[in-house]
């Protein structure tokens, strides 16, 4: 089993930035892939970007690609999300998650095995 566990989250004005980041314990060597979702009020969970742990190869919705880049640590234990000119449509609710076997489709909600609490994101 896996825990996931995110942290970063807050307001801020448009334009600025956040990093939000995600520690993973228990047994993180059967991931293979780690992402971040986002839901707004409304709204459906749609995937944000994901990483493959052990290739490095990103993903990243359109709506983020040049403004938002993830990452994770040496140990690949940690995961992060630099999110930078940031728009009031960026807000959100921002859960981090963790697939076991990686999937062609790295943005399906329901593929994923493991998730965090979520952290929430403001922009105004």
């Amino acid at each position: 089993h896996v825990q996931l566990v995110e942290s970063g989250g807050g307001s801020v004005q448009a334009g600025g930035s956040l990093r939000l980041s995600c520690v993973a314990s228990g047994y993180t060597s059967e991931l293979c892939s780690m992402g971040w979702f986002r839901q707004a009020p409304g709204n459906e969970r749609e995937g944000v970007a994901a990483i493959r742990r052990y290739s490095g190869t990103t993903f990243y919705a359109d709506s983020v690609k040049g403004r938002f880049t993830i990452s994770q640590d040496n140990a690949k234990t940690t995961l992060y999300l630099q999110m930078n000119s940031l728009k009031p449509e960026d807000t959100a609710v921002y859960y981090c998650a963790a697939i076991i076997q990686c999937r062609a489709n790295w943005n399906e909600t329901g593929t994923y095995n493991y998730w965090g609490q979520g952290t929430q994101v403001t922009v105004s």
